[in-house]
Parts: structure tokens; sequence; C-alpha cells
């Protein structure tokens, strides 16, 4: 044996040692000692990023895993344990190329055929991702690596409409391994929208799911009677959620957010993704504590959660990816909530309520939970348009425009749901549709449709249900888009028996009537409740014969569908979708109160008349201070939490500031540039628009900005937009 063998079997086995041994400090110590000597060196290559992760110093791993690529480009361990990583950190476009070369290596791993279909779903490449599934399947050889290749199939299955195939799926791998989460959430997820699928049902498969994972749990449950006190006293509100990002949720959760009363309330956004973007920004502006948990066990997550005292802890995703339910099992908080992320029964007991409104979850209903409903009086969320990007919110591009049918001379009925949503029953209705209608258009949106194979395959299917594919008009979904299908659609028609949610408000923000199916649980009564919040129920069908008869009347006038459409955003806007102030004292008064009965619950255990009494008592014996309106505010991102109007001193000194000392500049390059003042001036406004729509003040200062740059029409806009705020605000006044 030669003397740099010799050296290379005692540095493995030193290396092995502290790997079994999980030090991981040791570790990283010695593999960068080894690899100062020989870049090459396989087993340092290998437990250099692994150890880096399990430290939690992610991006020093990245950088190890890649350079260790370089050096060992066929090593297939370490391009396993890259892509892992890769994948936690939802880095799916970086790990494709690498799973695609692991597959290569390890033809008949099925492991890592399941992780190329992950990719895939993430990358909305389903027919590949299927295909690779369905790889993984054969290739299986445990009921782990079957239930893995289960779980791939029945995601990819959902996003190419095959919505009861991808239930059965979910089904055939609980039966294989009934211990994995994701499998129960999946299909929870999709049986949503499957129309064969009873409410009853979806319920019966929450609680399967309770009494699975709750069972262990359940015993060491804390008793929290140490919080009893003062029931008015300040309360901490947790907010658990992987969606503090450019998501949906966000399009009704940040003015809750940024305006809930911090005179009762301190809230804390407990992090569950391990991505960050321009909403997350906000979202920790908004916030008085940001506090990620990427990464962590369940156990860990509760543990953190448990160590800030949180009284009222919500779950903002139900059964929906990324979710922390195991983490709510282990009961963190005295009281814990679901609310916003999924229209059903999570299937806890843990999870003390279900907050909703009564009419999503009208009385009758209440079986179908595990949690109790408590019901606000007002729609339960606060509608945000464009949360992406707030300030597009008043650009040109995103006004309401005319009716299509003025200029085309025919009407286009059109639909930008997830396609999972579009079930054989609704399109075959939507057929019938266009077979009463015959110079109709239906335009369609969604992923996919970019790519020829799956676009000539969809249109297909949709002429099996009777659908003209000479009329049909299929729009690639592009995110950086978002809206603007909505210009050339007359009107919209949603799916059932899921009907839209977001993409509901979105349409009717957007000046564009819809038609609706009114069903008898939560998932059917999404658009029921934003239209009945809107008081246009005249849209709402309860037989598909009516459904048919309401889209064929709304499209027999154009001049005026036309006028509906060009005011119908003001009415939207000033309805309970949009009002911060509205359903932010109520979700006040709804955490109060469910604080006031757990404290109840804590001094007459087991005496419900004793409980409602002293809830009556509390509830009656409200604080002076109290009794008034809480201040709108603003936080920053330097910490600074701000009064609405001294965050418009600042923004009005701001602009005085640059207009005494600099206009705009220009570029060497000669192109209009920003000075920083300027700069910082949107900034700011941004943030209060995010925090406070349409605030007049801001508007006015974004006017400023945009005339200092030559750009008068966007300044005109601002303006506009500011003095109809004015006059909405002293109309709320009186």
């Amino acid at each position: 044996m030669t003397t740099n063998s010799k050296h290379t079997d005692q540095s493995n086995a030193r290396l092995r040692a502290a790997h079994a041994a999980q030090d991981w400090k040791k570790v990283t110590l010695l593999c960068k000692q080894a690899l100062r000597k020989d870049k090459r060196h396989l087993l340092a290559n290998r437990f250099l990023g692994y150890a880096l992760k399990m430290l939690r110093q992610f991006e020093p791993a990245i950088q190890a895993f890649q350079t260790g690529v370089v050096y060992c480009p066929a090593d297939a361990e370490l391009i396993a344990n890259y892509t892992n990583l890769l994948l936690e950190q939802a880095r799916s476009g970086e790990a494709l190329p690498l799973l695609e070369k692991l597959c290569a290596l390890r033809p008949t791993d099925s492991t890592s055929w399941a992780h190329v279909a992950q990719c895939c779903y993430a990358l909305g490449l389903n027919e590949k991702g299927f295909g690779s599934a369905m790889v993984a399947y054969t290739m299986a050889k445990t009921n782990w690596e079957k239930t893995a290749a289960l779980t791939q199939r029945a995601i990819h299955r959902r996003e190419l409409g095959q919505i009861r195939e991808a239930v059965e799926d979910c089904t055939a791998a609980i039966a294989l391994w009934p211990t994995d989460p994701s499998n129960h959430t999946n299909r929870l997820l999709f049986m949503l929208a499957d129309p064969q699928t009873a409410p009853e049902e979806l319920t019966a498969a929450a609680r399967e799911f309770g009494e699975i994972f709750e069972a262990d749990h359940k015993p060491h449950w804390p008793s929290y009677s140490e919080r009893q006190g003062d029931p008015w006293r300040k309360l901490k509100i947790g907010f658990l959620s992987p969606d503090f990002r450019v998501h949906a949720v966000m399009c009704f959760a940040e003015g809750i957010l940024a305006q809930l009363d911090r005179r009762q309330f301190e809230v804390y956004a407990f992090y569950l993704h391990p991505s960050e973007d321009q909403v997350t920004k906000r979202v920790k502006c908004h916030v008085d504590y940001f506090i990620p948990l990427s990464g962590m066990g369940y156990e860990a997550q509760a543990t953190c959660i448990r160590s800030h005292e949180i009284d009222i802890l919500i779950d903002m995703t139900g059964h929906t990816g990324n979710n922390a339910l195991l983490t709510m099992v282990r009961k963190p908080a005295p009281v814990q909530v679901t609310w916003l992320g999924f229209v059903a029964t999570t299937g806890l007991t843990a999870i003390d309520y279900y907050l909703t409104d009564e009419v999503i979850t009208p009385h009758g209903v209440d079986h179908l939970f595990i949690e109790a409903l408590f019901r606000l009086p007002t729609y339960a969320g606060s509608y945000r348009a464009l949360s992406r990007n707030p300030l597009w919110r008043y650009q040109p591009l995103y006004a309401v425009r005319k009716t299509p049918a003025l200029s085309n001379g025919f009407i286009t009925f059109g639909s930008c749901n997830n396609l999972g949503k579009l079930t054989d029953e609704v399109l075959a209705l939507w057929g019938q549709l266009l077979q009463k209608m015959p110079t109709a258009r239906l335009l369609i949106e969604g992923k996919g449709f970019g790519k020829a194979d799956f676009a000539e395959g969809y249109r297909t299917r949709c002429a099996s249900m009777g659908i003209d594919t000479g009329r049909l008009v299929l729009i690639p979904l592009d995110t950086a888009k978002q809206y603007l299908a909505y210009h050339d659609i007359d009107i919209a028609l949603d799916p059932f028996p899921l009907t839209g949610g977001t993409t509901t408000c979105d349409v009717l923000w957007m000046g564009v009537p819809l038609v609706s199916m009114e069903g008898r649980s939560s998932p059917s009564r999404m658009s029921t409740d934003a239209l009945t919040h809107l008081r246009r129920t005249e849209w709402l069908a309860k037989t598909p014969g009516e459904y048919l008869d309401i889209a064929i009347d709304l499209a027999s006038n154009f001049l005026q569908l036309n006028e509906f459409r060009l005011a119908f955003r003001h009415e939207v806007e000033q309805s309970p979708l949009m009002r911060d102030d509205i359903v932010c004292q109520h979700f006040a008064a709804a955490m109060r109160t469910m604080w006031f009965r757990w404290q109840a619950k804590i001094e007459h255990p087991g005496d419900g008349i004793a409980q409602k009494n002293i809830v009556d008592i509390w509830e009656a014996s409200r604080p002076a201070h109290l009794c008034t309106h809480p201040n709108r505010r603003v936080g920053l991102a330097t910490g600074e939490k701000l009064t609405l109007e001294e965050v418009h001193q600042r923004l009005q000194k701001m602009v005085a500031n640059a207009l005494a000392t600099s206009c705009a500049k220009v570029n060497s390059d000669g192109k209009d540039g920003m000075d920083q003042r300027w700069t910082a001036i949107t900034e700011l406004a941004e943030l209060v628009l995010s925090a406070v729509p349409n605030d007049p003040v801001s508007l006015a200062c974004l006017a400023e900005v945009e005339h200092a740059h030559g750009h008068t029409d966007f300044a005109v806009t601002y303006l506009e937009y500011a003095a109809r705020a004015i006059r909405i605000n002293e109309f709320q006044k009186t």
C-alpha cells in the first residue's frame, strides 16, 4: 500500500466516524482538510455539502455540492444528496438536469425517477412528470417506493384533468403507507374537485387523517392554565404559513396582517417556506415578529412556536402544499384556528376553530367539520388585486376596458381557473352553451398550453365533451401577464363542484360578470360567497339549466354588458370583499371571543352555562381605550411602526426635499433614470399602498414622482385614483 493510499484510508476512516457520530462541525472540518490536499477526494466531496446542510448553512452547502460535481461528475450518491437539497430549497429548475443525469447513472432507481416527477410538477411539466412517475412506479421494489411514485403520479394526474384517477392513486398510496401524511393531504385536496366525492366522504377522509396523526400527541398536550388572567390583555396571535410570498393566499391575508388592531394584539408570522420574495419583504414590515421555520422538523417547529408563548395560532394552509398540520397536532398554542388556505375540515381536534363566514358555510353544514365553525358576519378575508405588484393596480394596462364583444361582434366566454377544476362535467356543460350560442367563443387560460402536444391533447378532450374546437381559444398561463386575459373575456364561466377562489375575485375586479353554480358545501360555495357579498346572487345557478340560462341572458345585450363592466370595479372595491376596515374589526372580535371561551373553560370546566355567563360579562366590559377604531399603521423595513398620519408626513417631506434639490437625472447612456430620492419615495409609497390600498397621499406622491420624470399620463392616472379615494373616504365617514 502506498503512502498516499494509506493516508486516504485514514482520512476516510475519520470522516466516516465523524459522520456516524453526526458531528457535522467535525465532518465539515475534516472534509475541508481533505479537499485542500486533493480536490477530487470522493468521500470529502460527498460529505461536505451534506454536513453543511445539516448545520443549516444552505448556500455554502449548495456551493460545496456544485464544486463536488465538477470534480466527481459521475458519483451518483453525491448528485443524489445535491438534488435532495435543491428540492428542499425549492430550486427545481437547478435540480432537474442533475436528476436526469442521476437517472442515467441509476436507470432502475425508482426514487430518482420520482424526484424527476417532483421537479416537473414545480416547473409545470406535467406530461413529462407523469411519464417519470410511471417509470418510478414500474421500478419500485418496496412499498415506500411505490407510495412515492403514486404520490407523484397523482399530482400530475390532477393537473392533467384526471381528478378521479388522482384520488384513486392517493387512496392506493395510503393503503400501502398509512403514516405518510402527503397522500392524505393530496387526497383531500383532490377530492375537493372530484364530482364523485360527496361532502361527507371528504369529512371521513379528513377524520382518518386526524385519527392517524393525532393519537400519539393528544395525551401530551399542555393545559396552558398559567395563561389565564385578564381576559382583555394583549394577545399574541401567530399566523403559520408557507405562503408569505407570491401566492394566492396573500391576496386575502395581507390586509389583516397589516391592520389587525395592535392595541389588542401582537402579530407573529411563522414562515414555513425556504424561499423569499418581494411579498415576503412586505410581510416582514407588516407583522411585529417574523420567524422562519423552514427546514425544522415538526417537533422543533412546535417547540419554537411554544417558546414565543403564542396565545392563538392560526394555520393558513390546511391540506395544501408545505403545510404544518403535523406541527398543529402537537398543540403549540392554547387556541388553534384554521383559516383561508383550505375550504374544508382539516380533520384535527387539535384545531379548535375553522374561521369562516355565514355564506360559504351556511347553517346545516357544521357536521362536515371536526373544528367548531366560527362564522364572521362579513367576508372572511380581505381581497387585494395584483398582490404580486401593488402599484400595477393603478396602471392603465390593468384598467377595466370595454367589453370585447363590442368590437368582436360575438361573445367570448372564458375561464382562467386551474385546469384541474375543469372536469368532464364542466366542459360538457360549456359545450352545451356553445351549441346554444353558435357565434360565441370559449377562452381557457391554463398551464401547459404553450406546449403544442399538450394543447392539442386538451383540444381533443374538449371536442369529446361537445366543444367546437374551431371556437376554442387556449391561452398559456403566464404569471407576468396575470389579469390581462380578462380583457378578452365578456363573461366568465365558473367551474364546479370546486369553484373559483382567488380567480373569482380577480375576474370580478376586472369588471367581468361571472356565472357560477351554487353548491351545498364550502368547496362549491367559494364563488357563492364572493357574489353574495357583492349582492350579485342573480348570477348563481342551482342547476345546469339555470347556469346556461344566466350565461345566455348576460350575453343577450352587448351595450348593457359594457355599461355594467365599466362601472363594476368601483362596486367591487367598496364591497366587503375589499374592505380591510370591516374585516379587521370582525377578525379582532373573533380572536377575542375565542380567547374568552378558552379562558372560561379553564375557569369553569364542564359548566357550559357558567362559561357562557362569564363570556357575556367579559364582552360587556370592553376597556375604554378599545372603544374607538384603531389607527391605521404602516410597518417599515427598518422595524419602525408608524401611524398612517406619521408616514404621510414623512412622504410629503421626502417629496419636498426631492423637488427642492433634484428632479430626474439622466444616466450616461441617455435613458431616463431615477434620483435616489425619487426611488425612496416610490418604495415607501408602494409599501404604504400594500398596507393601506388606495391611500390618496401615497398616490399623490407617486404622481409627483412620475411628473418629475416626464411621465404625464401616469401622473394623471395616479391623481385620478387619489381624487377618487378622497371622495370615497369622505363618503364612508358620513
